[in-house]
This record gives structure tokens, sequence and C-alpha cells, in this order.
């Protein structure tokens, strides 16, 4: 019924979900075993957006999660040959295996998530105000 409100809707869910993939980052940067209990680093997941033209009008377009995939990389190695977690054979012994996430990065991208969750917000309480300014005009 309200475009532009429906426009701004679809950015908060996905910048929700986004926050959610990077908060998970955050959360698992020291994990070291996967959802299996296997001696596996957590693989740090990143949302892919895509636009939804079954929201808006009048050229306007949304926004819509396309995916959440999960970023294929290296483990940082860290000497801790007393942690139970250690490499016991081959070249890395006494590694442990972490998540290679950079937290500066993490931080810098939920800040940014976070800005543009407020731009939408900010999006919607104009559209709203000028609607009823609308509505008064014609009433």
């Amino acid at each position: 019924m309200f475009p532009a409100i429906d426009i701004s809707t679809s950015g908060l869910v996905a910048q929700r979900v986004r926050m959610n993939a990077l908060s998970s980052n955050i959360a698992n940067i020291s994990t070291t075993h996967n959802e299996q209990g296997e001696r596996a680093p957590y693989q740090p997941r990143y949302v892919v957006f895509q636009t939804d033209e079954s929201v808006g009008a009048h050229g306007a377009v949304g926004v819509k999660v396309e995916s959440v995939n999960t970023l294929d990389v290296e483990p940082r190695l860290k000497y801790e040959p007393n942690n139970p977690d250690a490499i016991q054979e081959g070249p890395n012994k006494g590694y442990v295996a972490y998540p290679d996430i950079d937290m500066m990065i993490e931080f810098t991208d939920a800040m940014e998530a976070a800005r543009a969750y407020e731009a939408n917000l900010g999006a919607m309480e104009i559209t709203k105000d000028l609607e009823q300014q609308t509505l008064r005009i014609l009433a």
C-alpha cells in the first residue's frame, strides 16, 4: 500500500540478516570446532544482497538477501602445544587452527550495517510524516 515504507522495510530486514552474520563471526572468533564437534575452525559468513523488484513502485525497488555464504579461508594458526585442540602430527604440530576473522573489519561492517538500518528507519519516519501531512491537507 505504501511502496516507500515497503522498500525501507526490505532494507531493515536485509540489514538485520547482515548484522546477525557479523555478530556470529565476532562471537565465533575463537571457535575451533564445527557443529559436528570435529576439529575445524569456524568459517566466517557473509551476506549477499539482491534487488527485489516485487517491492517498490515507480522505478524504485527494494532489497532482499540472496544468500548467506561461508567464506572458505585458510585458518589462522597459533602455536599452543598444550592446548587440547592443537594439531597432533604433521608440519603444523602444536598449532591450533583458529578462524581467520579480522575483528576490525567485522566491527566496521557492523557499524555500516547499523547506519544503513538507521537510515532506513529515518526514511520510514519521513515517509510517515509526509503521508500524515498529505492526509491533513486532503481532509
